[in-house]
């Protein structure tokens, strides 16, 4: 007992030296790295997971931004021409056409073109003076997923109808669509009728 007090004493507070090269303070072992490193991924894959999720959001919340700028610029149209456009490129302004207001038309951010794929949809109700029409988008979100606002419409021109809800096929930038959601994908739709 003597030794062990009068070893302790001959240090400065009475703490002793630690020698690195024992075998039991080497460093980590294969064990606590391999833990380190799975807790690493799978923080990883939730936070990337969470990212996903948010672009997805993201794109759906840009869809229905254009189509309602959309909606604006075929009520602007409308009120210089008395009809709808039996084309959205006619809602582009070139030359100083009567009523056309955007600088260019809203593109679908998956890069679809308009009446193609999930791409913006545009129905009108008439060939020649259409009165009325019918514009949507595909959502990426599921039905659960998604809360849309009071302006879905949840119409379908696609189903055959009596004027003013009868939507012509025989005009190629005018393709009738269902509106209401289905089993396979959430649409975003207006309409004014």
């Amino acid at each position: 007992m003597s030794k062990s007090f009068t070893h302790k004493a001959s240090h400065k507070g009475g703490f002793t030296r630690m020698n690195f090269s024992d075998k039991n303070s080497r460093g980590f072992t294969l064990i606590e790295l391999l833990v380190v490193i799975a807790i690493i991924g799978i923080l990883s894959s939730v936070v990337l997971a969470s990212l996903n999720s948010a672009r997805t959001k993201a794109r759906d919340a840009r869809r229905v931004a254009d189509i309602k700028q959309v909606q604006i610029a075929l009520e602007l149209y409308f009120d210089s021409n008395a009809k709808y456009p039996t084309d959205l490129a006619q809602l582009v302004i070139s030359g100083g056409a009567g009523g056309a207001s955007l600088a260019s038309l809203p593109s679908d951010p998956s890069g679809d073109a308009i009446n193609t794929g999930n791409g913006y949809k545009y129905a009108i109700n008439n060939a020649t003076t259409p009165t009325g029409y019918h514009l949507g988008a595909v959502l990426e979100q599921s039905a659960t997923q998604t809360t849309l606002d009071d302006g879905d419409r949840d119409l379908n021109s696609s189903a055959a109808g009596t004027a003013p809800l009868s939507w012509p096929t025989s005009v190629s930038t005018s393709v009738p669509f269902a509106g209401n959601t289905d089993a396979t994908a959430v649409v975003y739709d207006i309409s004014n009728l």
